[in-house]
């Protein structure tokens, strides 16, 4: 499935890659050139390549095999400039990245700011930016997921909580770019949560809907991350009631409810 940011002319064509068992690489292409972000394996790029698109560059958000293996293959056929986290190691990578950083990618008129959204692992980070007609991107690996957040592999609770505090400040039609289709699952955990969340309830429905067919559940957008992600939700009553109620403690901050939530969703089968 291919998201077409709406403008007038040569618009940029944002596609989901499916990759390994429930990857995603994402790729930006336009004019005949492309970028992707955190390739797991090369062989569906290199097939998407056929196509007459040049890559010009490979973002990699963090250091984990499913984000990298295909990195180095993909260098060595196209010579694709890498950029990835300045404190990862990233194969082949040509250029070290952190909070502030600009990323300009002029093949395919795309400006990102990275951010450091530590927490999944110690040095990761996320790349924010426009696509055609002023809609913003965000690509945000293992920390946001649609409906839920990434293992705390390497960074605290206090951490993550910061860095999706960070990304919740983003415009409310943002698309999140998440590299995994977890969605059904995570929401059939929400539902733990929020099960009287009228939003989630209809999320719940058109993401089995989308399954059904196969479809991908991404991108997603903040917006809808705001009102169904608990872990974006942890000043809400209801959230922090349940997250209390599960710790069998009061959490009474909501880094603390954040914690009880992602050792919560930890155990959820």
């Amino acid at each position: 499935m291919n998201f077409i940011a709406p403008t007038s002319s040569s618009p940029a064509t944002l596609t989901p890659i499916p990759a390994l068992s429930d990857n995603y690489i994402w790729m930006v292409q336009k004019n005949g050139h492309a970028i992707v972000v955190d390739p797991g394996e090369a062989d569906p790029v290199l097939a998407r390549l056929t196509q007459g698109l040049t890559l010009e560059a490979i973002l990699i958000t963090h250091h984990h095999r499913d984000h990298v293996g295909g990195v180095q293959a993909l260098h060595q056929r196209t010579g694709a400039r890498v950029y990835g986290p300045r404190h990862e190691n990233i194969p082949a990578c040509d250029v070290r990245l952190g909070e502030g950083d600009l990323v300009d990618l002029p093949g395919i008129g795309l400006h990102l700011q990275v951010l450091d959204i530590p927490g999944h692992t110690a040095g990761h980070i996320a790349y924010v930016g426009s696509l055609d007609a002023d809609q913003t991107v965000l690509f945000c690996g293992d920390t946001l997921f649609a409906a839920g957040c990434g293992r705390l592999f390497e960074g605290t609770p206090a951490q993550m909580h910061d860095s999706l505090g960070k990304i919740g400040c983003l415009p409310p039609d943002t698309l999140v770019c998440c590299a995994h289709e977890y969605t059904a699952a995570n929401i059939r955990w929400a539902l733990q949560v929020e099960p009287t969340n009228a939003a989630l309830q209809a999320r719940a429905q058109d993401t089995a809907h989308l399954r059904a067919q196969d479809l991908p559940t991404v991108p997603s957008r903040l917006g809808l991350e705001l009102q169904t992600n608990p872990f974006l939700r942890t000043g809400h009553p209801d959230v922090r009631a349940a997250a209390s109620q599960h710790a069998a403690m009061p959490l009474n901050t909501p880094q603390a409810v954040f914690a009880g939530l992602r050792e919560w969703k930890n155990e959820f089968k």
